[in-house]
């Protein structure tokens, strides 16, 4: 399973504040320990005013590079606000996002084209998120027709066919699972992704339904998840899937997980 590390995000209010105070040591913080508990990218979101969100988002991408080679994941909802800043990013990492919405695909792709950066794509158009399946399944192949326009292989995608609240759901994952299963069976080597807690809102003790939905998305072929690495129970609970699904030979990887403390009691 690919983890993307979501902490370092302004729309978190103890994130918000320390990139106001430009509290460097906050997230640094961040980053390292996300970093140590397994995180295979660390997505950095400014949350910030447009007209400042690029110099914040050097300043976030600065700090996380201090403490950690690990590859960035560049956050925001404008194409031309990630371009800017992904130079300044030492190495490929995953730009966090694109979708069928706008020119986002037409600033990203040729930007990629010809690199190691891989890239998020939504599953969604400029009328929003499409309601039934095929409509996203429409958005997925004018996706895929210009990944191929700028070959770029499916492994360099994660798509994303957008979580929405299960409260408000008629059929649960059904819809999703389904999805998953239909994007694999055209692209095997293609990344599915999501984020794990979009699931829950507004719902009582959310990580119980967040675990569930990520069980049954990696049974169905989810591979890549964004979430917060620091989340032990979720962490275990991924390598167990992992083993019980046959993707870890001998339990290897669970067991080395949880030597290096990844999952399980906390050393003290």
């Amino acid at each position: 399973m690919i983890i993307i590390g979501e902490k370092i995000n302004g729309s978190i209010p103890s994130v918000a504040k320390a990139i106001a105070a430009r509290d460097a040591e906050h997230i640094k913080n961040l980053a390292k320990a996300q970093s140590e508990a397994g995180a295979h990218f660390i997505d950095v979101c400014a949350s910030v005013e447009e007209n400042i969100e690029v110099e914040t988002l050097k300043w976030l991408i600065d700090l996380v590079q201090e403490v950690t080679d690990t590859p960035i994941a560049v956050d925001s909802p404008s194409a031309d606000v990630v371009a800017a800043a992904m130079k300044y990013c030492k190495k490929p990492g995953l730009v966090n996002s694109v979708s069928g919405e706008g020119n986002k695909i037409d600033v990203i792709f040729p930007i990629i084209a010809g690199t190691s950066w891989e890239c998020v794509a939504l599953l969604c158009d400029d009328t929003g998120i499409p309601k039934s399946a095929e409509k996203r399944l429409e958005v997925f192949t004018n996706i895929m027709a210009k990944a191929k326009e700028f070959n770029i292989d499916p492994s360099r995608i994660h798509i994303d066919p957008l979580v929405e609240m299960l409260c408000t759901s008629e059929d649960g994952i059904n819809m999703i699972v389904d999805l998953i299963k239909n994007i694999k069976s055209q692209y095997p080597t293609i990344n599915v992704t999501g984020a794990a807690s979009n699931i829950s809102f507004n719902l009582p003790v959310r990580k119980l339904v967040n675990q569930a939905f990520v069980v049954l998305a990696m049974n169905a072929g989810m591979n890549s998840v964004i979430m917060d690495p620091l989340n032990r129970d979720m962490m275990g609970m991924i390598f167990a899937t992992e083993a019980l699904l046959g993707m870890d030979d001998y339990c290897m990887e669970y067991i080395s997980a949880y030597r290096d403390g990844i999952f399980g009691p906390v050393n003290k």
